[in-house]
């Protein structure tokens, strides 16, 4: 479909209000959810980095664990 002007690609043969009051409902609700997630990233980051300043060293520092053991295990097969 090729148009003559840049008018009859804007009226799109008389379609031109319903499409672009889809493009732009679209691109607005797309900006919305970019803004919205982006500020709630920014809360859980500062959230988290709150937490992590309220804990004391000790509680900071990783728990020493126990080196793994390896025992044999006896399976029967009855």
């Amino acid at each position: 479909m090729a148009f003559d002007s840049l008018a009859a690609f804007i009226q799109m043969e008389g379609h031109g209000p319903y499409v672009w009051t889809c493009y732009g409902a679209f691109f607005l609700l797309l900006g919305g959810l970019m803004v919205g997630s982006l500020r709630k990233r920014r809360a859980v980051i500062q959230s988290c980095q709150r937490l992590y300043d309220s804990l004391d060293d000790s509680a900071r520092a990783p728990a020493k664990q126990a080196p793994a053991t390896f025992a044999r295990v006896n399976v029967s097969q009855d």
